[in-house]
């Protein structure tokens, strides 16, 4: 079963996956890097500004198969 590596970037941190997950293909990587920014979502609280969110999926040699963004922003009418 393939390797993926789902790493965050939070606009200032990079936090890389060195454990992986055992999934059956890119698509099944998809879906959980859709859950994990779903909950990363779910946690916002109101910014003080734009906070920009982006989730890679890395394959076992380390190419970014698919990238995942989330832009969080609010403005006032």
């Amino acid at each position: 079963m393939p390797r993926f590596f789902i790493d965050l970037h939070d606009g200032a941190n990079l936090v890389r996956d060195h454990d992986g997950f055992d999934l059956p293909d890119l698509a099944a990587a998809r879906t959980q890097a859709v859950r994990m920014m779903t909950r990363l979502a779910q946690g916002l609280t109101d910014p003080l500004e734009r906070q920009d969110f982006v989730i890679a999926v890395r394959d076992a040699q380390g190419a970014v198969r698919l990238r995942l963004r989330l832009s969080y922003d609010i403005e006032p009418g």
